[in-house]
């Protein structure tokens, strides 16, 4: 059921008395309520009137009307080029070699980074695995300035109270001298998901063989003159 108001603007003498009366008066509204009809469908739609908005005239500015007057055309405003999943397959990445023999770590570690991330390319983008692969090998024999060999310290911990265990370099070179040269450049590289897809791009050897000759590696370009250690 519908509920209507009447109204005593409109309503008639008769009914003015009607609903005046205090029998006629509903306790909370004070005033009368008149249960009327539900209306049928088809008045509704009877009564329903439609209304046609008038297109608007579109006006662009003075001098940019050739932005849109080919639409199906080239994009004209998106000229960024983003490298596509055809532009970085592994399987298509140039292999590098370098040995680290008297070679300063740091510098060396910077050289290796640069060539992973893909800084030396036209295309680097910092989103995307744009880099090469790189081998490093004899990393037993890499260097250090100063007297970081002996106060060069790598820590570690078992994850159980009073698991911390300290090394040197020195300490550390002869036990496991991979992990010094993958320590350093784990830290140049970024943070995060994209960062441990380019770690597994280093592959470091304490000797000087390695098992990627089918991949024809070539000597990794180096221009830094200062990461050869003075002997």
């Amino acid at each position: 059921m519908v509920i209507a108001v009447a109204s005593s603007l409109t309503a008639t003498t008769s009914s003015k008395n009607y609903f005046l009366s205090p029998v006629n008066r509903t306790p909370f509204l004070g005033f009368p309520i008149v249960a009327l009809p539900r209306p049928s469908v088809s008045s509704f739609r009877a009564a329903k009137t439609c209304c046609q908005q008038k297109e608007a005239e579109v006006v662009f500015p003075t001098g940019h009307q050739w932005m849109f007057d080919n639409l199906d055309g080239p994009d004209v405003w998106n000229k960024t080029w983003y490298p596509k999943a055809s532009d970085h397959i592994n399987t298509s990445k140039p292999w590098y070699i370098v040995d680290a023999t008297d070679k300063i770590l740091g510098r060396l570690a910077s050289t290796i980074a640069i060539y992973i991330r893909g800084k030396n390319l036209a295309t680097y983008t910092p989103s995307v695995d744009m880099g090469a692969f790189v081998i490093v090998i004899n990393a037993d024999k890499v260097a250090v300035s100063g007297k970081k060999r002996t106060q060069k310290l790598y820590r570690r911990h078992s994850g159980r109270p009073g698991g911390m265990t300290v090394e040197t370099f020195d300490q550390l070179q002869k036990r496991i001298p991979e992990r010094i040269i993958e320590h350093a450049v784990r830290g140049m590289l970024p943070k995060g998901r994209l960062g441990r897809s380019l770690f597994n791009h280093l592959k470091v050897y304490g000797g000087p063989d390695h098992p990627h000759e089918a991949q024809k590696p070539k000597d990794l370009p180096i221009r830094d003159k200062r990461i050869q250690k003075l002997t």
